[in-house]
């Protein structure tokens, strides 16, 4: 079965749709969703057929986008600024199978001016690390 005609598996409790940034990146490369929790920064992304590389397993450049949407995120949260991405660092430690849960856990480590330092563990539905993620983004100031 495709993923466009698969039903949607609803995100564990506390969790809901993150909004859509954006129609063919978004449509291709999510559903991704988002704590509920006031100061909860986790996403979620199931993780389907779509995302997989040939081997069966999620793609590296996938979870490379998955992880910087979440450390955005994080920074958004923390400033209030829009941002964009300067370095991004990844560690893959797992394979992450079809049908998994993935769970990115960021948190903000520096604030120097426009610039932020961010990091997230991406954690497996069997509470494994599949993933860390290191990134400096340079936040943006919107002209008057």
């Amino acid at each position: 079965m495709s993923d466009a005609s698969a039903p949607l598996t609803p995100p564990p409790p506390g969790f809901a749709p993150t909004p859509s940034r954006g129609r063919k990146f978004t449509l291709h490369n999510g559903p991704t969703f988002r704590a509920s929790d006031p100061g909860d920064l986790r996403t979620g992304l199931w993780v389907l057929d779509r995302h997989c590389n040939g081997m069966g397993f999620l793609h590296g450049g996938m979870i490379c986008a998955f992880a910087d949407s979440a450390l955005a995120w994080a920074v958004w949260s923390e400033t209030g600024k829009m941002s964009v991405t300067i370095k991004l660092n990844m560690e893959f430690m797992d394979i992450v199978k079809e049908g998994c849960w993935l769970e990115a856990h960021p948190h903000v480590t520096l604030i120097d001016g426009d610039l932020v330092h961010v990091s997230a563990r991406l954690m497996k539905d069997d509470g494994s690390i599949a993933a860390r993620a290191d990134a400096i983004f340079r936040t943006l100031r919107r002209k008057a």
